[in-house]
């Protein structure tokens, strides 16, 4: 018989290849509608070629909905983002969960446990954020900032675990990118504001 940390390690892949097989990954990857027929906004086309976007072409296909391209300005566009990544950090949420509730190592079930808390408080941060942007744009981008260490604290308990679950390798890679589209939404809502804080 296999010790229980090879047995663990077997499932937590085995149930990663069923999710992936049986669960779209439109849980995780943004819904986005990609069409030649709809332009992108300048301010979206803006938010995508700065300094703190990790991966543009993620940026352009997450933000290519009839909604964030009809954004008026930076706040509402901010506010859309927010939106957006606490979508994404509950369907990821989702997966740990599930994954969570099957028998694995103590160990596995240490670094699982760290990301769930790593998710909640993403959550909870990026719906914070939402409403700060008006108010203190400064503390929405320290607030959205502060997530990136807590996913990769999770990454690396994961890695020290080493539990190997796409999905969720997947749902880490994309939340960090929404992090950097609410990191650099933010400071552009900080250069528009000077001095107001």
């Amino acid at each position: 018989m296999a010790p229980p940390n090879q047995l663990c390690l077997v499932l937590v892949i085995l149930l990663s290849v069923f999710l992936l097989s049986s669960l779209s990954t439109s849980a995780i990857i943004p819904k986005a509608n990609v069409s030649l027929s709809i332009p992108s906004s300048q301010l979206v086309e803006n938010l995508c070629n700065g300094k703190a976007i990790q991966n543009r072409r993620f940026c352009l296909k997450a933000l290519s909905t009839p909604e964030v391209i009809a954004a008026m300005d930076t706040t509402q566009l901010g506010t859309l983002i927010m939106k957006l990544g606490a979508a994404n950090a509950k369907a990821t949420l989702n997966v740990y969960n599930e994954i969570i509730k099957k028998p694995c190592s103590p160990q596995s079930l240490k670094a699982l446990n760290c990301c769930v808390e790593a998710y909640k408080y993403a959550i909870l941060s990026f719906e914070m954020v939402s409403s700060e942007l008006v108010e203190d744009p400064q503390t929405a981008n320290y607030d959205v900032a502060v997530i990136g260490p807590e996913i990769a604290n999770c990454e690396k308990e994961l890695i020290n675990a080493k539990v190997q679950a796409p999905r969720l390798i997947a749902g880490n890679r994309f939340i960090k990118y929404y992090v950097s589209m609410g990191y650099e939404i933010t400071s552009t809502l900080e250069l528009e504001n000077p001095n107001e804080y």
